[in-house]
């Protein structure tokens, strides 16, 4: 029964389709087709004359957009266009547009994208209005718009037809003119800090950095194999060594994992580097950039995620990874001394560990398992073994950990941060045992950069550096459940074809 009903609505939206082509068809051999058209005068947009419509009121304006509902009702009718802003009511009569363009109106359909020219007014029911005095049809819609029959709600076609999802989910939208916001508010903050916005390669033969697994590719004119970017970091790095004190960027990285709630293979990183500060100054700066950001997208420094309500507007929490890993777990590492002893707790904590891993990365293991799901007030976690930090500065007071912290809101990493490994000797032994690492079969690990190297040895000043992920930063500013709410094109299988 479901087939057969199936079957005939899909009949008839082949006959919908069928009119809707007929209709350009006439149009075309009439001379007047929609599509020639190369340009049409806009002089305001919807938003603008709602809220200005006492200054405008009798004035004439011009605007454009897709036509969203028509009620035709003999002589004179009505339309809503969308528009960049939002709808607005159209009134269209035949005495007002002339007749032969109010036959040519009736037969326009909801999805048609018209420019129309008319007075400002309000009618009867006090809605604001444009009394048309010109309506023309600048593109003909040949598909019908989903919620003709079944809405716009199938998440996996609105993420695949996202050009549908923002015409007939106003949210959506708003989602996207928010994370455009968060973007332009990062650089006036940034910029009036005195950061540089530079750009570097996203084709590189080594992909250094992170911890990620890299996509590859060839170049075929230089006959190589290369990789996209997995980080910002070394490229920039060079520049700190280069002069420029400091400097930022934004852009896409890629990395060759999953798919999930938080992860798109590319995403959107920014990291920044600043001479002459530590890791320290990193948190200071998260601080004040985030609620910068806040206020300027949301109007205010508390947000509201799912259940959950994050202040920024308090001094962030700051804490060792080791103080809180005693306090969720009640493990405390700074008793465990040996790796035989970091294995033997992981087991009695049922923490599963592999034989490559070494006390540090059993720390991480044990902060994964019982404290991020806690961390959902503003955090910065501080003090990572250096097993997991091949590009991090040692504490000099206790060598086992490096000066880096990761920022956590709602139990996610919203950042990580260093004070920046400036020792070229010390660096060559970390990708050393990164090359390790890889070698005992983790797929992850850091290559040796020798170019790199060099720069170091070169000379790089004492240097903070963080990165952000902007994705997870909109999904807060948001409240966004997934990442593929705040990616206009997310990562999707190819549908069979």
């Amino acid at each position: 029964m479901a087939e057969q009903k199936n079957q005939v609505q899909e009949q008839d939206i082949n006959q919908l389709l069928k009119v809707r082509r007929d209709k350009l068809k006439d149009l075309q051999e009439r001379g007047k087709d929609p599509f020639v058209i190369t340009k049409y005068d806009v002089t305001h947009h919807s938003k603008e004359i709602l809220d200005q419509f006492d200054a405008l009121e009798g004035q004439k304006v011009s605007i454009a957009g897709r036509m969203m509902a028509k009620r035709v009702m003999g002589k004179a009718s009505f339309c809503h266009v969308q528009d960049l802003q939002g709808k607005i009511q159209s009134y269209v009569a035949r005495d007002s547009v002339g007749e032969e363009s109010y036959a040519e109106f009736k037969k326009f359909d909801v999805g048609d994208i018209v420019g129309i020219k008319g007075q400002v007014f309000k009618t009867k029911t006090g809605e604001t209005s444009i009394h048309a005095e010109e309506i023309v049809l600048l593109s003909k819609s040949l598909q019908i718009l989903p919620e003709k029959f079944h809405g716009l709600t199938n998440t996996d076609i609105r993420y695949r037809q996202r050009y549908v999802d923002l015409i007939m989910n106003e949210d959506v939208k708003d989602t996207f003119v928010k994370r455009s916001k968060v973007l332009s508010s990062i650089r006036k903050y940034l910029d009036g800090q005195g950061f540089m916005e530079v750009e570097t390669p996203m084709l590189v033969s080594n992909a250094g950095g992170a911890a990620a697994r890299p996509f590859e590719t060839h170049f075929n004119a230089l006959d190589e194999d290369l990789k996209l970017r997995i980080s910002l970091e070394l490229y920039l790095k060079r520049l700190i060594v280069g002069g420029m004190e400091r400097v930022y960027e934004i852009g896409r990285v890629f990395r060759n994992e999953g798919l999930d709630t938080r992860h798109n293979p590319e995403f959107t990183l920014m990291e920044l580097y600043q001479a002459y500060t530590d890791y320290h100054g990193m948190m200071d700066l998260t601080e004040n950039l985030y609620r910068y950001v806040a206020k300027e997208v949301t109007g205010s420094e508390v947000l509201t995620y799912g259940e959950h309500t994050l202040d920024l507007s308090k001094p962030f929490e700051r804490i060792t990874m080791v103080e809180a890993v005693k306090k969720y777990s009640g493990v405390d590492f700074n008793e465990i001394h040996t790796l035989e002893e970091a294995r033997a707790a992981a087991k009695e904590h049922h923490v599963e560990f592999e034989e490559r891993h070494q006390k540090g990365d059993i720390l991480n293991l044990f902060f994964e398992e019982f404290v991020e799901e806690h961390l959902i007030q503003p955090t910065f976690v501080m003090d990572h073994p250096v097993e997991i930090s091949p590009l991090t500065k040692k504490k000099p007071e206790n060598p086992e950990y490096v000066e880096r912290f990761e920022f956590f809101m709602n139990g996610w990493e919203m950042a990580n941060a260093y004070s920046e490994l400036n020792d070229p000797i010390d660096q060559r032994e970390r990708f050393e045992a990164q090359e390790r690492m890889f070698a005992a079969g983790d797929d992850e690990a850091n290559h040796t950069d020798e170019d790199f190297l060099n720069a170091l040895m070169i000379g790089m000043p004492p240097t903070g550096g963080i990165g952000f992920g902007i994705d997870r930063m909109v999904m807060m500013m948001t409240n966004s459940p997934a990442i593929r709410d705040v990616l206009l094109f997310p990562t999707m299988k190819t549908l069979d074809k």
